[in-house]
């Protein structure tokens, strides 16, 4: 188990290897969340990387993949 100690400020510091695993940076934010009065830490995403493709096909229900192609390319 690692420690850390707070400061006065009430802030820590996360060790390398903690911040190596959750693929955290300075600047970034972390989730605390509890459950059954442990408390767990995780990268907070602000927004999923997929959330700008959500509804971009829905024109295109129904339709067989090739006919799809043709019309996003164009031809």
């Amino acid at each position: 188990m690692l420690t850390v100690k707070i400061t006065s400020k009430g802030q820590v510091t996360i060790p390398k290897e903690i911040r190596d695993k959750l693929g955290i940076r300075p600047g970034e934010d972390l989730a605390f969340e509890e459950k059954n009065g442990t408390f767990y830490i995780k990268k907070s995403l602000k927004k999923s990387p997929f959330d700008k493709w959500v509804g971009r096909l829905k024109r295109y229900r129904g339709q067989k993949t090739d006919e799809i192609i043709k019309d996003l390319r164009g031809t």
